[in-house]
């Protein structure tokens, strides 16, 4: 039996997570990115266990491995942003823009930044728009519009 993803939707209120953060410049550059992924998906944020998750997808892996995950989502962590652009294309399709970004660490779907004055905000915007175009041309991907 297939285990279920601990990643899960919440009801809590994204505003009541960003007023809770205690660092004034995380704050900021959250509420930032939650403005620009507004707009790259055109969805409002819900929080998946302490991820600020934008739309909704559903996933079946040839494997059988299923469940749901948002399109494009980020984490003010203690360190860095995490934002979290796909579930596996990796960064190669992706290269044409980190590569003009700025200052970033990537892993596993995953880009972190310290602060976003360390990258070029508009390279960052159209580097979420092709995350998110790329999610909803995934095979493995199933976008919920509700």
């Amino acid at each position: 039996m297939a285990k279920e993803n601990k990643t899960q939707p919440s009801a809590e209120l994204v505003e009541d997570f960003f007023n809770a953060l205690t660092k004034p410049q995380m704050r900021a550059d959250s509420l930032v990115l939650d403005a620009m992924m507004r707009r790259v998906t055109g969805y409002e944020p819900t929080l998946w266990s302490g991820i600020v998750g934008y739309g909704r997808f559903n996933y079946h892996y040839p494997s059988g491995r299923k469940g749901s995950w948002f399109g494009l989502g980020f984490a003010p962590r203690a360190s860095a942003l995490s934002l979290y652009l796909s579930l596996g294309g990796g960064e190669e399709p992706l290269a044409l823009w980190l590569n003009r970004l700025g200052k970033f660490k990537m892993g596993a779907g995953c880009l972190y930044i310290k602060r976003l004055s360390d990258v070029d905000l508009t390279v960052l915007e159209e580097l979420l728009t092709e995350a998110m175009a790329q999610n909803r041309q995934d095979p493995v991907l199933t976008e919920v519009l509700d």
